[in-house]
């Protein structure tokens, strides 16, 4: 696993299989992992909020999720062979938990939709002990919850709450957990719950999953990724010309 640097952030070069194989080593060894996804909007933002920066920068993994971001690092130089989606790789570890018998806890989403979660990749990976879960909205009380995660015995946690919420909230707690694996997962729950579709796979090839977001809220997603995605190509071209010019 390569780390590489774009736009001033971190992140880790590494296959799906290759990224799955270190957190499992890691958590067999006992030895914790604190892992972040990052994309277009995430690398936008850390420039302007620190705390976020200073989330990312200090987890053990920092994976390439969005297309933009691999298009990115292949415009600037790097050799990345593709990205890990947080959907997809929690995915993969869920199924590796299984095998191992790692137990693992989930939280975040309202208690409807992370209890249906449960209730289904316990269908889904049989084998898989959930450890417990607890909605995402406990913010008048986290040591609580972070007490709940702790007594659990779960050796993964995920979070699937909105950034930079779940990034401040593990680096903030990340020696408390009693976890040796902690991910943000964002959305992922209303995914596998079936509130929110995911963009059809030619889309997340070509690195369109924004624009299927864009569709499906138009209201709510047209300004957050005009934005983002703008200042990620400004950001990109000077950059490029910095590097180009000398």
């Amino acid at each position: 696993m390569k780390r590489i640097n774009v736009l001033g952030c971190p992140m880790d070069v590494a296959s799906m299989a290759q990224t799955v194989a270190a957190i499992r080593d890691g958590i067999r060894e006992r030895c914790f992992t604190q892992h972040v996804v990052v994309n277009v909007a995430k690398l936008v933002n850390m420039r302007k909020d620190a705390q976020l920066r200073e989330s990312v920068e200090s987890c053990d993994i920092i994976n390439i999720d969005g297309m933009g971001v691999v298009l990115g690092a292949r415009i600037m130089g790097h050799d990345v062979p593709e990205r890990v989606a947080g959907v997809d790789l929690f995915h993969e570890l869920l199924a590796m938990s299984a095998v191992e018998s790692f137990p693992v806890f989930l939280l975040g989403a309202k208690d409807d939709v992370v209890q249906t979660v449960a209730d289904k990749v316990t269908h889904q990976y049989p084998g898989l002990t959930i450890a417990g879960y607890h909605h995402g909205y406990f913010w008048d009380d986290e040591q609580a919850v972070v007490e709940q995660i702790k007594a659990s015995g779960a050796r993964l946690l995920f979070v699937a709450i909105t950034s930079p919420r779940k990034e401040n909230f593990i680096n903030r707690w990340r020696d408390q957990l009693g976890v040796d694996f902690v991910m943000g997962v964002g959305g992922t729950f209303d995914v596998v719950a079936g509130k929110v579709t995911r963009a059809p796979l030619w889309m997340q090839k070509y690195g369109l999953e924004w624009l299927y977001r864009v569709i499906q809220e138009p209201r709510r997603m047209w300004k957050r990724y005009l934005v983002t995605n703008s200042k990620f190509a400004q950001l990109l071209l000077t950059e490029k010309c910095k590097q180009f010019f000398g």
